[in-house]
């Protein structure tokens, strides 16, 4: 690095509010923390296919909403700000969203924003109301992530690109598919197809595990009297979705590899290693600890610092590699410190290529499979992946934890959490 960024680097460094602080500060417990006290989910669901193929992001919005304050016990007066991660919702959600909180129970003084960054838009929430409640703004907020791939996804596919973007080198990039993108690093980056595959069979077999041991129960909230038209009778029926119906048993490295490549006859991307189309919300209640402890909130765990980068259009799955290392200086600690790993599947062939680029041992990372396994509903998968991580935490007697993801468009998000 030389020159302007270096110069900008030196003078945020002495500003950031997340000065390097090292393992004993980032574990040690301050009135001011911003904590965590409920994080649930809905289950995640086969786009087009699947339980929630015919309901509206609101209403699973509200559902996991209504849960929060079911479950957490909070007052919903007490809740000031909602910030809601989506992609594909006709004007980013914002109306209905705010009509979902309602139906959910909380009262007319709780305020509710959209917002989109792409796939760490169910992040990017948590880390705005984290943010709110750091400077005072709120001491306590939700942050959530919805997505109904099954009645957007495609609708808002399309961007209208003008001429003045069209002209610009990088700027065009913006708008190249990410499989397109991926397919493109993977030869680029020489990522064989034999290895991706073994990462997505691992994805699999570790979803299915977890699943049958019950391990995804505690985090998703199952939904009832759900209308679903059966796509071969087109007879209407109301169901239960009680879990995620996108796992697949008995999915090996042979059974992939016989996949047709997706986006070039000569590729290595395809349906079985690449993140599923799927439908799903989460929520995030966080607060101030001092406020949690006068309210008589149980504290599941803290959120310490959050990074977001940007790459190049044409790289945007790298968006990981350069995102924890931001995330890991913020806080003072070393990538050794950490013992859990929550990094989105969006591909095996990029998620793969940073683990290896970063030295992160697989073992700590999506101990539970991934959305290669289960799904990526766009908008949520940021908030779910928060309910996962402490949930594994718990079950395993370990303390610290990052989350992570690639952006569309070229950019990387992370965040770091500690277990209480």
């Amino acid at each position: 690095m030389s020159g302007p960024q270096a110069r900008l680097s030196s003078i945020t460094s002495q500003l950031s509010p997340y000065p390097p602080r090292g393992i004993a500060s980032v574990v040690t417990k301050s009135a001011d923390d911003v904590v965590i006290t409920s994080a649930l989910r809905t289950p995640f669901t086969k786009g087009g296919k699947g339980g929630f193929k015919d309901t509206h992001a609101s209403d699973l919005l509200a559902h996991v909403l209504k849960a929060t304050i079911e479950r957490s016990g909070i007052d919903p007066a007490l809740v000031e700000d909602m910030a809601v991660g989506t992609v594909l919702a006709p004007g980013g959600g914002a109306t209905e969203f705010r009509a979902a909180a309602l139906v959910a129970g909380f009262p007319v003084s709780t305020s509710v924003k959209s917002l989109n960054r792409q796939c760490s838009s169910g992040l990017q929430a948590c880390v705005d109301i984290a943010n709110a409640i750091k400077n005072g703004m709120i001491d306590v907020g939700i942050g959530a992530g919805v997505e109904s791939m099954s009645l957007q996804y495609g609708l808002n596919a399309v961007s209208e690109f003008s001429e003045l973007l069209e002209a610009h080198p990088e700027g065009k990039n913006c708008k190249v598919p990410m499989g397109l993108l991926s397919e493109k690093m993977a030869k680029d980056r020489n990522i064989k197809r034999a290895d991706q595959d073994a990462f997505a069979a691992r994805s699999y077999q570790r979803a299915v595990a977890a699943q049958k041991a019950g391990k995804f129960d505690k985090e998703i909230v199952p939904m009832s009297n759900v209308k679903w038209t059966d796509p071969k009778s087109e007879e209407e029926k109301t169901i239960t979705v009680a879990k995620d119906d996108g796992i697949r048993d008995g999915m090996t490295v042979e059974t992939l590899a016989k996949i047709r490549p997706a986006f070039a006859k000569d590729g290595s991307i395809h349906a079985g290693n690449a993140s599923q189309i799927s439908d799903g919300a989460a929520a995030v209640l966080l607060m101030r600890r001092s406020t949690a402890e006068k309210l008589g909130q149980k504290i599941i765990g803290k959120f310490v610092a959050a990074s977001v980068v940007g790459v190049e259009p044409l790289l945007m799955g790298i968006g990981p590699w350069k995102a924890i290392p931001e995330v890991l200086k913020k806080a003072g600690i070393s990538k050794d410190d950490v013992d859990l790993w929550e990094i989105n599947e969006a591909f095996a062939s990029q998620c793969l290529w940073c683990i290896n680029e970063l030295g992160l041992d697989q073992n700590k990372i999506n101990p539970n499979g991934g959305a290669i396994a289960f799904g990526h509903p766009l908008g949520c998968t940021g908030a779910r992946q928060v309910s996962t991580l402490f949930n594994e935490l718990e079950r395993t007697g370990k303390r610290i934890g990052v989350t992570s993801m690639c952006v569309g468009t070229g950019m990387g998000m992370a965040a770091l959490w500690v277990k209480e």
